[in-house]
């Protein structure tokens, strides 16, 4: 039976979120959330791997205790068991304080044949979570993948194969097992969450974990106090809604533009 933990992201909605001003993390609770759009991926990629390999898929998040909707919305989509990582000792956490708590959860698991990662999240764009679990858990990784071609996973040295793409080429690798795979968007194509499992799966199936289930209870390697980087500033784009509209003829609307730069200094670096 092959055992698979697929690790899923709650995140902001839309573009419109507040932030700490002292900490500069984006508070989640009070913001409109849905999953990780590359966790999508991430997660049917399981579901393909169970229907070939049979065995059992465990989605594994952190965040607050809302982060309990996105992992039902995996149960739907056909998750056998989820577990969430909730604690105000967790908050803040940048990517290594995360993967670390992340690992921690994963030791408590009953084992895992392959963890699989969307290739990164959209509020963080960091792409460095998976990478880093892998080394918490000294197992192998490989990412963002393209394609798996290949799964053996009986006999002394489970393997499987993967392709990479790179720049200028596709690289076939084989990846003994236990091991990570952050996969690319669009390996397959999401499914929808099942109606009829939403009427059979509630909330109370999700495993809770806080800082004191875990195996390290050292709270200065969590959240905030355990995050090496900090974020200085954060802020959302500013918009530029001031247009100008010139109507003429292709001369007269070149003159105008030409002066316009003229006035605006904008030519002055070319002379120089």
């Amino acid at each position: 039976m092959l055992r698979q933990i697929v690790c899923i992201k709650q995140v902001p909605g839309s573009s419109q979120v507040n932030v700490d001003p002292k900490t500069g993390v984006l508070i989640r609770e009070s913001a409109d959330s849905k999953m990780n759009p590359y966790d999508l991926y991430a997660l049917e990629t399981a579901f393909q791997i169970r229907q070939q390999q049979g065995g059992k898929i465990t989605v594994l998040s952190m965040g607050p205790e809302q982060a309990a909707h996105t992992l039902m919305e995996a149960i739907y989509m056909g998750a056998d068991d989820a577990c969430l990582l909730s604690d105000r000792a967790f908050a803040g956490a940048d990517v290594l304080a995360t993967s670390y708590t992340l690992s921690q959860a994963i030791r408590l698991l009953p084992g895992f044949d392959l963890i699989i990662c969307g290739k990164q999240t959209t509020d963080g764009d960091t792409a460095q979570i998976g990478g880093e679990l892998a080394t918490w858990l000294d197992i192998p990784y490989i990412g963002p993948v393209s394609a798996i071609q290949k799964i053996v996973p009986e006999g002394p040295k489970p393997y499987l194969t993967a392709r990479l793409p790179l720049e200028n080429l596709i690289q076939t690798v084989k990846l003994q097992m236990p091991c990570l795979l952050t996969v690319e968007k669009d390996i397959y194509t999401p499914r929808l969450p099942s109606y009829r499992r939403k009427l059979r799966f509630s909330k109370d199936m999700i495993r809770v974990m806080t800082l004191h289930d875990l195996p390290d209870q050292d709270s200065s390697h969590y959240g905030l106090d355990g995050s090496p980087t900090q974020v200085e500033k954060i802020y959302p784009p500013v918009h530029q809604t001031q247009h100008q509209l010139h109507q003429g003829s292709a001369q007269q609307v070149t003159a105008r533009f030409l002066q316009q730069l003229e006035t605006e200094k904008r030519l002055d670096h070319l002379r120089s």
